[in-house]
């Protein structure tokens, strides 16, 4: 069993001045992740109103397919045309760890 964690960072368009607005961009993002089988969600910069940090978690029987989730999700955030992607951390474990 292998588990991969994404962590995006984003960056949204100056119109998102209240929580609301936020809430407009980072919502339908998380909806088109879950799409893939990932559990996805908002965990971080809840209080700022210009970023957001979105995270996904992924579970499989291959490390293979665990990293191709994750790229999956990487191009359709990075393909977001609303928001700019600042950064992606990511992480693979295995049953060793």
């Amino acid at each position: 069993m292998f588990t991969g964690t994404a962590l995006f960072d984003l960056l949204l368009p100056g119109d998102s001045r209240s929580l609301k607005a936020k809430r407009s961009y980072v919502r339908p993002i998380v909806a088109a992740l879950r799409r893939f089988e990932v559990s996805a969600a908002e965990v971080g910069a809840l209080d700022l109103h210009g970023r957001a940090q979105i995270a996904v978690a992924v579970v499989a029987a291959e490390p293979a397919h665990v990293r191709e989730v994750l790229d999956s999700c990487e191009r359709l955030v990075a393909g977001r045309p609303e928001v700019e992607l600042l950064s992606v951390r990511r992480q693979l474990y295995g049953t060793e760890d």
